[in-house]
């Protein structure tokens, strides 16, 4: 029997942590994953529908598997995540070389899928697991035990699902309710992953900051208490809604010497009646005010974000008031896209009425303008001392460590020698593109 395992993964930083997860059961079933799509008995596609492109890449990969599925009838074939979920027994009848698809709610019976797809039959996994009220551990404990650390880093779900049904999101039809994991085990997932060797943890969530384990214990008290863990030397989040961050939460980044100083803080669009008819439940004015503490209280925070444009209506003085705020806002990262329809959505129920070419041209200005400010910004911290932390060597040049600022831009350093998860001061030499360089004056740890 193969037991060679390949997955392929679209999507979010949810979805990247879920196929690890199955990585991490795979290998306790006796499989070991091939980056060789050839080699591989067991093929899983772990899916994205939050817009109409990565969806796309699906079908063209699912078809591109057609003639090794023929000269390999026993390969196996399972589709996972969020198009699994949207489109269900659909795509078996749409595939026949799939062989079972299941939804991020049965993400732990994957050994049990994959044994029934063994004995011939084709299956769709997609029902909701039963929970009740607003927390659940969704996690396994077994999992809990033995979370995954990749290096130095790890990653711990602490939400799933999502209430806020913006207009253009099927995210809360693909991923469900929203539901919190309870505090004490979190605590003791993070724990656990320190004592393996995590220096990083990263807290995942559809809107990682409306976590409520109770009426008095929400986000902010889980960040409190997850910062002040020994051994811990970087906490982040990803990522958190405009609607569900308060200024407790700058004051708390702003204490934390172990909280990054760095926000993805998600705007979409700059005129009210975009975010009105989006259903964001913010407002320009909220966001603006929001962000200006947030520069007030950490003035060398780094915010990025994620933007539409072409949405359903937007005229170009709407589109106008978009680029306004990233003028004013100067985000170190902006993922601007372009609207595509989502069946299901309220938002596929208006008129596609922004025209492609329009909205290409929208999509190209915006990355022209945060083109510019990101040279400017990255030429503003020449000569600045930046805390580094390294992920490794760097891939072709000897004497040379690739890491992240705190703020989460991609450094390059000049030392003799150095560890993954060793966190140093670097001063800023020279910078280009999206890398700064720079030379290591001491070593905290």
């Amino acid at each position: 029997m193969n037991r060679k395992v390949h997955i392929k993964t679209y999507g979010c930083q949810m979805n990247e942590h879920d196929t690890q997860r199955m990585v991490d059961m795979l290998r306790e079933e006796g499989y070991t994953p091939t980056d060789l799509i050839e080699e591989a008995g067991l093929i899983l596609v772990n899916t994205c529908s939050v817009r109409a492109n990565p969806e796309n890449k699906v079908y063209s990969f699912l078809g591109a598997l057609r003639p090794q599925k023929a000269r390999s009838p026993e390969l196996i074939v399972g589709v996972a995540g969020c198009v699994a979920q949207q489109v269900g027994e659909s795509l078996l009848a749409r595939e026949p070389l799939v062989d079972f698809v299941f939804g991020p709610d049965n993400l732990f019976r994957l050994p049990e899928m994959i044994e029934v797809a063994r004995q011939g039959e084709r299956r769709c996994w997609t029902d909701w697991q039963p929970w009740e009220g607003p927390v659940k551990e969704f996690v396994p404990e077994e999992w809990v035990e033995q979370g995954h650390v990749e290096g130095f880093k790890a990653y711990i779900a602490i939400t799933k699902g999502c209430n806020n049904y913006c207009s253009y999101c099927i995210v809360p039809h693909t991923r469900g309710r929203e539901v919190s994991r309870s505090s004490e085990s979190i605590l003791r997932e993070a724990q656990g992953m320190i004592e393996r060797g995590a220096k990083e943890l990263w807290l995942l969530g559809q809107n990682v900051n409306s976590y409520a384990a109770s009426p008095d214990y929400g986000f902010y008290e889980l960040l409190e208490e997850l910062s002040q863990l020994e051994g811990l030397l970087r906490l982040r989040f990803t990522s958190p809604h405009p609607r569900d961050w308060h200024n407790r939460l700058a004051d708390l980044m702003a204490a934390s010497p172990v909280i990054c100083k760095h926000v993805h803080l998600p705007f979409q669009a700059g005129s009210d009646a975009v975010l009105k008819v989006m259903g964001r439940r913010h407002s320009r004015q909220d966001y603006l005010d929001k962000v200006r503490y947030l520069r007030q209280r950490i003035p060398q925070v780094e915010i990025s974000t994620d933007l539409i444009v072409g949405f359903p209506g937007e005229t170009e003085e709407d589109f106008q008031q978009t680029l306004d705020i990233v003028e004013e806002v100067r985000f170190s990262q902006v993922f601007p896209f372009k609207y595509s329809v989502r069946p299901g959505t309220k938002a596929a129920e208006l008129p596609d009425d922004v025209l492609r070419e329009e909205k290409e041209s929208r999509l190209a200005r915006i990355i022209a303008l945060q083109d510019s400010i990101n040279e400017a910004a990255q030429e503003a911290l020449i000569g600045t001392e930046q805390s580094v932390l390294i992920d490794g060597p760097h891939p072709r040049i000897a004497g040379r460590w690739n890491g992240r600022t705190d703020g989460y831009r991609a450094m390059t350093v000049l030392a003799d020698k150095l560890q993954p998860g060793e966190l140093v001061m670097a001063r800023v030499m020279s910078a280009r593109g999206h890398w700064l360089q720079g030379e290591v004056l001491t070593a905290d740890s």
